[in-house]
């Protein structure tokens, strides 16, 4: 399913493409660039046409397989990137870097523009506007370099920072079963005209389902200690009671779009089985009995006490 109009002549798949794990290694394991082209055309073909990265993906090298991969479609999909963690693995909010970065993507993403740029989770002076970023982004619109630019978001605060100054044309937020304290406020976005991009569907692979506390996290997975490992381990085993499914993955994604002001999910996705498995979440259709469920699961084992990221 497409929804009309993420810019103005472009509609785009409610099932996007995370592409943080392109080129990034899994496991011990780095994702080749021929496979992540590879990975990419097989999205198209299932008709997913929304694809997220960033400059720091895998340094720069998730850009590259994206522009390799998507020549010759260009005009029939949505790139959204972005600034503020560059592929030099630093973080550079500085607004004299914006046109430079996005200069350098357009390199890798082998285009001339940029569907949409937004800031990757800039400080609250920033979201406020108190600062030259968003001018320097609408210059970059005004000049064809990107057709629209938002923010990349974590916190209800700063969703309601962002709802206040209005802005911004796109926000991505950090929303799944796990994180719905700002669930009251996702409305507001779309009656703003803002494109709703949710990231974080699956929170980092626990709501797969496959997960377990005493798995050997690498990389930013081995953020969470032993004691919210297993405390997430609970929280996975209540889930597969409610849905009596040992398999998370299309409940948790079906949620999501189960709002409206969701423009599109962008799961990462990894492996052909991934994609499939994804392809096929976003054809499940939620009832209110199972989304008044999980509400009332967050609300009772989670928002008092929220989960770190």
């Amino acid at each position: 399913m497409k929804r009309k109009g993420y810019t103005k002549d472009k509609d785009v798949s409610r099932l996007g493409f995370g592409a943080w794990p392109l080129g990034n290694v899994s496991r011990g394991v780095k994702m080749s660039f021929e496979g992540g082209v590879s990975l990419v055309k097989k999205a198209l073909e299932e008709g997913v046409n929304f694809f997220d990265t960033a400059p720091n993906y895998a340094l720069g090298e998730s850009e590259q397989i994206l522009g390799e991969a998507l020549q010759g479609k260009r005009e029939e999909v949505v790139i959204n990137t972005k600034f503020g963690h560059n592929e030099f693995d630093e973080i550079n909010f500085s607004s004299d870097e914006i046109i430079p970065s996005i200069q350098r993507s357009l390199k890798r993403l082998q285009t001339d523009y940029i569907d949409s740029v937004i800031l990757h989770n800039p400080s609250m002076d920033v979201l406020k506007g108190e600062t030259e970023h968003y001018s320097v982004l609408k210059k970059a619109k005004e000049d064809g370099l990107i057709k629209a630019y938002g923010v990349s978001i974590d916190s209800r605060e700063e969703l309601l920072s962002v709802l206040e100054h209005g802005q911004v044309e796109v926000v991505e937020l950090l929303f799944n079963i796990f994180f719905q304290d700002h669930r009251d406020l996702l409305h507001k976005v779309k009656e703003q005209g803002i494109k709703l991009i949710i990231k974080v569907p699956l929170d980092s692979g626990w709501l797969t389902g496959t997960y377990h506390h005493n798995i050997a996290f690498t990389g930013v997975k081995a953020r969470w200690t032993e004691e919210e490992r297993i405390r997430r381990e609970h929280l996975v085993d209540n889930l597969k009671e409610i849905v009596g499914e040992d398999s998370l993955t299309k409940y948790a994604i079906a949620y999501i779009l189960s709002f409206d002001a969701v423009t599109t999910v962008i799961p990462g996705i990894r492996t052909i089985n991934q994609l499939k498995e994804h392809v096929d979440a976003e054809k499940f259709v939620l009832s209110n009995e199972l989304k008044e469920q999980f509400e009332a699961f967050y609300d009772e084992h989670i928002r008092s006490n929220p989960l770190p990221w």
